[in-house]
């Protein structure tokens, strides 16, 4: 049976996490009605801001006409596929990198070097290479998350406490066993960090390679909307843009307490 005490600790939990969920939605709301009112008032210029109003309509009318829907499914696939391989090569090689400390030392430079380069700058490379297409973008956005997410499952492993390791060790315990025992389930929330950057990261390079190559997308409505000085459309493709991602990092969160209940 729970305590008073434990009732009322739960209880200041639910409380604060309804407050937490009110506030952001007044401040979304606070936002949008100061937005709208500050273009009503001709305070702001609607045609280059835009208005809440017009970007509903502008959904209403990619909707019903351009095939919006489409458009936030080609993102969304160019981004899951780009976010697994991140994901799933970048643990394997800082897993790699563990078992080999002799390779780390050797690529760690290279690793740095390659993650401050604007991989922007290798978009007409990659179009040469790969060519106009979506694999194109996917090898962007690749680009862009795996140098990341190796960094940070790499430094979480390293960082693991070394008297732990020590202990196993006095047990006869391999690295195998020391990476399945230890490494990895010390680092879940290292991981899962790492998949919250990950996916901002390949949401990022799917839109800037949409933006270089693609002929669908949101990407591509934000690059032809800046192109015809359409800027409902721009901010229209943003907004979807930030839903889009906010869809990504509740999945994400999802998962973190999947992993939470499991380990």
């Amino acid at each position: 049976m729970k305590s008073k005490g434990y009732k009322k600790y739960l209880k200041k939990i639910r409380q604060n996490k309804i407050l937490v969920i009110f506030s952001q939605i007044f401040i979304l709301l606070f936002l949008i009605i100061l937005w709208q009112k500050l273009v009503d008032n001709n305070i702001i210029n609607s045609f280059i801001s835009s208005s809440p109003k017009n970007v509903v309509k502008t959904i209403i009318d990619l909707y019903l006409h351009n095939n919006l829907i489409h458009h936030i499914l080609v993102t969304i696939y160019e981004t899951f596929i780009s976010f697994s391989l991140g994901t799933i090569l970048g643990i394997l090689i800082a897993i790699f990198l563990w078992y080999n400390p002799f390779i780390a030392k050797v690529i760690d430079p290279y690793l740095t070097i390659f993650n401050s380069l604007p991989k922007v700058s290798l978009g007409p490379i990659l179009i040469i290479w790969v060519g106009a297409n979506t694999k194109s973008i996917i090898v962007m956005s690749l680009l862009i998350s795996l140098i990341i997410t190796i960094i940070t499952v790499y430094n979480g492993f390293i960082a693991t406490d070394k008297n732990k390791i020590k202990l196993l060790k006095s047990f006869q315990a391999n690295k195998f066993q020391i990476l399945r025992y230890l490494i990895i389930p010390s680092n879940y929330p290292t991981i899962i960090s790492s998949l919250k950057i990950n996916v901002s990261m390949s949401l990022i390079g799917v839109i800037m390679g949409e933006l270089l190559v693609s002929k669908e997308g949101i990407g591509y409505l934000i690059m032809y909307g800046s192109q015809v000085f359409n800027l409902d459309l721009v901010i229209t493709g943003i907004i979807i843009l930030m839903i889009v991602s906010y869809l990504m990092y509740l999945l994400i969160n999802y998962i973190e307490k999947i992993l939470i209940k499991t380990y």
